[in-house]
């Protein structure tokens, strides 16, 4: 298989087909962002000639006789059938529909159990796709997109460079959704800086609530000196929330959203993992949150934050 840099994927694609596509992200200008700086170069597709071999080398082990026996020897009947792919990268999605159908043709051709195709995207990729395009994609199989965000601030979407508004995400969301492309969005608690943090969390429950992310994934702000952010903070440009903010943001963010979706603080920026069914779970969710802001020190929570090296 092909693999460039850190793999990144979402917790709840573990049990997914990780197929490389791309590498790199398109925007590559989030302040705060460090996640692809081992790369050197921006972005790239990869060949199709390695697509299509890594899923020759899936097709291959699958009906392997030695493969088959392995499972069996573990316990299980055989090989399990993939079901979903999910495409690796900061924002596959933006690749062009052509190639998208493309790279679901092949996916089809060597893995027919496939089910369903996912990856992240960015609010900005849609917007290059006509309504027919997405509605062709979907039929190709592409949906449960995951999208980082971040907030619905528009002042901290402006500062950070994420290079879209509020009302852009309002926009693209709806138009996935009038495709049948479900979504699940990733949030960031910290982003709107000291002082501001309930507030962004307002902003970005009002955007939320009009629309139907299958998942609310919040994850942590977390500054490495090598993000702009970090230079920004040296200048005196920006200040970040204390974790207790953080907290009390999240919880502020709970609070607020009246949708139906799936509330899951799952990555390791999260120094406690919690999830729930919104609105059923609200009331334990926001007791938990309670918890950690009564029992759990500034001190002991901003020593995780030092303490984690990598995200």
């Amino acid at each position: 298989m092909h693999y460039t840099g850190t793999i990144w994927r979402p917790p709840y694609e573990a049990d997914s087909l990780l197929l490389e596509v791309t590498a790199g992200c398109t925007h590559h200008k989030c302040k705060f962002c460090t996640l692809y700086s081992e790369l050197p170069f921006k972005f790239r597709m990869s060949p199709m000639k390695d697509i299509e071999s890594d899923l020759l080398e899936v097709q291959t082990l699958q009906t392997s006789p030695d493969f088959r026996m392995l499972t069996r020897l573990q316990g299980k009947g055989g090989p399990e059938p993939v079901k979903r792919v999910f495409l690796t990268g900061a924002n596959p999605f933006v690749l062009s529909t052509g190639k998208l159908l493309d790279i679901a043709a092949l996916i089809h051709k060597y893995l027919p159990s496939v089910e369903s195709i996912g990856c992240f995207a960015r609010i900005t990729d849609s917007a290059n796709k006509t309504d027919e395009d997405l509605h062709r994609l979907r039929q190709a199989g592409y949906t449960g997109l995951t999208i980082g965000v971040e907030t619905g601030d528009d002042a901290a979407l402006s500062f950070m460079r994420k290079g879209y508004t509020s009302q852009d995400i309002l926009t693209q969301c709806k138009r996935l959704e009038q495709a049948g492309i479900d979504y699940g969005f990733f949030y960031l608690t910290g982003v709107s800086g000291k002082g501001r943090g309930e507030i962004g969390a307002r902003a970005s429950a009002e955007i939320f609530n009009q629309l139907h992310p299958f998942l609310v994934g919040p994850n942590m702000l977390t500054i490495y000196p090598e993000s702009d952010l970090y230079q920004e903070i040296r200048n005196g440009n920006w200040e970040e929330e204390s974790e207790h903010e953080k907290y009390r943001e999240l919880r502020t963010l709970v609070e607020n959203l009246n949708i139906s979706t799936y509330f899951a603080a799952m990555g390791a920026s999260n120094a406690f993992q919690f999830s729930g069914r919104l609105p059923e779970d609200k009331k334990r969710l926001l007791a938990s949150l309670d918890r950690i802001l009564s029992e759990i020190s500034e001190e002991e929570l901003l020593k995780y934050r030092r303490n984690l090296r990598h995200l």
